[in-house]
């Protein structure tokens, strides 16, 4: 696999030459300051970008195009890394030695005209493609509380810090979405395109000049890439007692949530302890958590950690009867001072890292992990998937205390389980 990067003044260009897929992707990443105003209106304009454009003015022209370039994906994705919202657009055709010469070509074409040539009249978007959209968004938010889990997590959040970037709804904000115009849309279409900082990936079997040369002639950006900052949000402040909150709602099962916050973790902490802490806390099969409070006590129907290292957090999350409310703190509570007084089995340090480098392993298999990875590295200071592999091998049951040590409950929050039968 090769690896190259080029840096022009207005985007940087990532190439990744590889004979392992038959298809080529391109992901063109628009990144920008997270703004919890800024949410909807991105989500919105990620959606009716890749509805229709303006010389593929309807679905159904749209829909034929994309069918024409032997059955290509493109599809928009939003999401936060840490202070960070980015949204990519992600295009996958078949390689050109699998199908018609200057697919790539006609692909990249295809791809300028859904970034460049909105479908746009008079200032403002098409009318049928933004209330088809509008619908759409619309419809997203208001199924958003209907899953519990998700919900209730991020009311916990919401609790524990509701300016901090963890606590924002990614799904958008109904009153927000109220006040979108496909006049206004428009406006914040050219500031989007104008002054985000862009990173485009091509990875497959391509040849690196050819591709170089394609991309010079058609995405003529006019922003200007500003130096990324390492999207770290800040560590909570220490709360002298953990917050509790229980809100009622006519669900069977109670959904609990909890985040912790994690001090003063060092760069290594950040990129390996913390993955190691949380596999063996609640973050796999083999867990603490699993074994113990799921399979031992049958105290939950599922009881699983997620640590971000960008956010400073680690957020619980599981499913209970009401009831068994006491008895999961306490025990959550005893499975994470076990492991700050270290009682870490041997069998629990090799599985988590077995667990890790099977992470890694799955990377190499799929064009999109891979250009995550190499983001990671431009971005947030990850290190390669090789030094990766050698360095989660080096950490020892003694970091993982440490950094255990360093990781406290914050907010407590309960959901529901108040339907009586």
């Amino acid at each position: 696999m090769k690896y190259i990067k080029k840096e022009y003044p207005c985007y940087n260009l990532h190439m990744i030459k590889t004979d392992k897929f038959k298809t080529t992707n391109i992901e063109v990443i628009f990144e920008r300051e997270i703004k919890i105003e800024d949410i909807t209106i991105t989500n919105f304009l990620s959606s009716i970008l890749t509805f229709t454009t303006k010389k593929y003015n309807t679905k159904l022209k749209y829909a034929k195009k994309m069918e024409s370039l032997y059955a290509a994906r493109l599809f928009a994705n939003s999401y936060r890394l840490g202070s960070n919202f980015n949204v990519d657009f992600n295009m996958q055709i078949l390689n050109d030695k699998y199908a018609e010469n200057g697919l790539l070509n006609e692909s990249l074409e295809f791809l300028k005209e859904v970034l460049f040539n909105p479908n746009v009249t008079d200032g403002k978007f098409d009318e049928v493609s933004f209330n088809i959209i509008k619908n759409d968004e619309s419809s997203q938010i208001e199924r958003f509380k209907e899953d519990t889990r998700r919900y209730a997590t991020l009311r916990c959040c919401e609790l524990t810090d509701d300016k901090a970037p963890f606590s924002y709804n990614l799904k958008g904000y109904m009153e927000d979405l109220n006040k979108i115009t496909s006049e206004n849309l428009y406006s914040y279409y050219n500031k989007f395109i104008e002054s985000s900082n862009v990173d485009i990936f091509i990875i497959g079997n391509i040849e690196i000049e050819e591709v170089e040369k394609m991309i010079e002639e058609k995405f003529q950006f006019t922003n200007k890439n500003q130096e990324s900052k390492y999207p770290l949000l800040p560590t909570l402040n220490n709360r002298k007692k953990r917050k509790e909150i229980i809100e009622t709602d006519n669900t069977n099962q109670s959904k609990l949530a909890i985040t912790c916050r994690i001090e003063s973790m060092t760069d290594k902490e950040r990129n390996y302890v913390l993955n190691l802490y949380n596999s063996i806390l609640g973050g796999s099969t083999d867990s603490k958590f699993f074994k113990n409070i799921r399979e031992k006590y049958s105290l939950c129907y599922y009881a699983t950690t997620g640590a971000n290292k960008l956010d400073n957090i680690l957020l619980i999350s599981s499913g209970i009867t009401k009831e068994n409310y006491n008895k999961m703190l306490i025990l959550i509570d005893k499975e994470m001072d076990d492991i700050k007084k270290g009682y870490i089995t041997e069998d629990e340090l090799i599985n988590a890292k077995k667990y890790y480098l099977s992470g890694l392993e799955e990377i190499e298999d799929s064009p999109n992990q891979i250009i995550a990875s190499y983001y990671a590295i431009d971005k947030l200071k990850a290190d390669s998937i090789e030094e990766r592999k050698e360095k989660i091998k080096d950490i020892t049951k003694e970091e993982i205390v440490a950094l255990a040590n360093k990781i406290y409950i914050d907010t407590v929050y309960l959901l529901g389980g108040d339907k009586k039968c």
